[in-house]
């Protein structure tokens, strides 16, 4: 195994604990204990992935994730002390693939490690990258929406949320199905980040279309239901 781990945080007895589990897994290991001695690093460094707390000098979690993802898609799950669900939106929003609570267990770090590593390198199955219907197109590749002919600016997963429900019209989802299927991994907190989403699309998109909608399945999950 020759992946290499950053770890970004400014608590050394983290990232000692931290880089014992890790080198005993066969990674190895690089520590930063500021975000910005972190963002100047990512291109010559080139980890497999980051561990990034959010609470940092210099830089913060957040602003450290946004700078990265400007010029790179490198792995990051994020660990903060910070458990609520507007910051683990906030932080999936920025780009992360997943997120870590503290107190947490180095071997579960371990293993979502392992699971988002897993993701990154498996083949990419073909699947329609646009999808499209009265009044909206949905484009996967370049990430782009259009309502009425018109591009509407939307954050990435509020995008792939869509697509993923467009790309399957009629069929129901649950909260945790999407969770899984959208954001990539068995999410440890409130599924009410779907409804925060799903919320934010229907406002961008009221009054655009009869013939489809998102629809909620009460005590279920959402479809994109079409007519």
């Amino acid at each position: 195994m020759n992946e290499k781990i950053m770890i970004v945080d400014d608590d050394e007895n983290i990232c000692e604990l931290l880089r014992l589990y890790l080198t005993k897994e066969g990674f190895s290991t690089v520590i930063f204990n500021d975000g910005q001695a972190a963002v100047d690093a990512v291109e010559s460094e080139k980890p497999s992935l980051m561990l990034l707390d959010i609470m940092l000098p210099k830089l913060d979690g957040w602003q450290v994730c946004r700078k990265i993802r400007q010029n790179s898609d490198v792995p990051i799950i994020m660990i903060s002390a910070k458990g609520e669900t507007f910051d683990k939106i906030l932080g999936l929003e920025l780009g992360a693939d997943d997120y870590v609570v503290k107190p947490f267990e180095a071997k579960e770090v371990v293993a979502r490690i392992k699971a988002v590593l897993r993701r990154s390198s498996a083949p990419v199955a073909e699947t329609p990258k646009e999808v499209n219907y009265d009044n909206l197109s949905i484009n996967i590749t370049n990430y782009e929406m259009k309502v009425r002919g018109v591009h509407v600016d939307v954050p990435p997963k509020e995008l792939e949320l869509l697509f993923h429900l467009a790309s399957n019209p009629k069929r129901v989802f649950t909260r945790d199905q999407l969770l899984d299927e959208v954001w990539g991994f068995d999410y440890y907190g409130d599924s009410r980040t779907v409804d925060v989403h799903i919320k934010r699309l229907r406002e961008k998109l009221e009054g655009v279309s009869d013939k489809w909608e998102l629809k909620t399945v009460w005590s279920v999950g959402y479809k994109f239901e079409t007519y």
